[in-house]
């Protein structure tokens, strides 16, 4: 875990596997009511969520938080498009990569840090068929020759 960053609550493993991630950049998420406490118990799932920049501003759509069990009528709606915090360098700066073909905006994981909620995201390029095939093969290999090592030592 890198220095400073805190208790990771959801991880999008699929998008390493769909996309090259390029760079990644910190936010902050404007979170209401009963979902932080629902974030710190983990219930948090990054799949099929992105982000887009929309009048200057950054918003994640898609992302599931599961309603707070002890929130009852203070819970809000699971799936609904929140505010990311970036700085105004940060947004121009991605604004100019988005315009380029072939980029987009994908949340890699939400942690807690010093209390608050932050989100990583990542400046992501998508992968063609091939890429995915080749990235399978370079892991199955590793994963032989690890095997095989772990095997040698044991005799």
């Amino acid at each position: 875990m890198p220095k400073g960053q805190g208790k990771v609550v959801a991880q999008n493993k699929k998008a390493y596997h769909d996309y090259f991630i390029e760079e990644t950049y910190e936010a902050g998420i404007v979170l209401q009511g009963t979902e932080i406490k629902s974030l710190r118990a983990g219930r948090a799932n990054l799949r099929d969520s992105y982000a887009r920049i929309h009048n200057g501003e950054v918003f994640i759509f898609g992302m599931h938080i599961s309603p707070y069990e002890q929130g009852n009528r203070y819970n809000h709606d699971p799936l609904r498009t929140r505010k990311l915090l970036l700085h105004k360098k940060e947004i121009s700066k991605l604004i100019g990569y988005i315009k380029e073909e072939g980029y987009t905006l994908i949340p890699t994981k939400v942690y807690l840090k010093n209390g608050f909620a932050k989100m990583e995201l990542g400046l992501a390029k998508g992968k063609k068929l091939y890429d995915k095939r080749e990235d399978l093969k370079k892991k199955e290999a590793k994963r032989d020759i690890e095997r095989a090592f772990r095997e040698r030592q044991k005799m």
